[in-house]
């Protein structure tokens, strides 16, 4: 009987303390930020570089290409090259990416937040 009303008191606390932890997010909060002078947004595209230029056209070409009447080697000579131009594409810092905890970090944060 005893343990019954310890269980019962267990549980009702631990419904209030999420009642007032929910609650917490319920009520909005204003802020007030103050205004900053609007920065001019550029519409022109940064410029590649001609590195990045002659390694995509590079690729072009090679797509372009007629493969039926190479060798088997030639092709295996093709396709290491189009590997190591992507991989150097992709190691140029042209691009951000995460890694899938970050990921797992940023969708619970989000979920948390909201």
């Amino acid at each position: 009987m005893c343990n019954l009303k310890l269980i019962i008191k267990m549980k009702k606390s631990i419904l209030y303390l999420m009642i007032m932890v929910l609650s917490l997010n319920i009520f909005p909060i204003q802020m007030t930020a103050a205004e900053k002078d609007p920065v001019p947004v550029s519409n022109d595209p940064k410029e590649m570089p001609a590195e990045v230029k002659t390694m995509l056209a590079r690729l072009d070409e090679i797509k372009a290409m007629d493969k039926s009447s190479l060798k088997p080697s030639e092709k295996k000579a093709l396709r290491k090259e189009v590997r190591d131009i992507k991989t150097h594409l992709k190691t140029a810092g042209h691009g951000v990416y995460l890694s899938v905890a970050a990921i797992i970090i940023i969708i619970l944060l989000l979920i948390l937040l909201i």
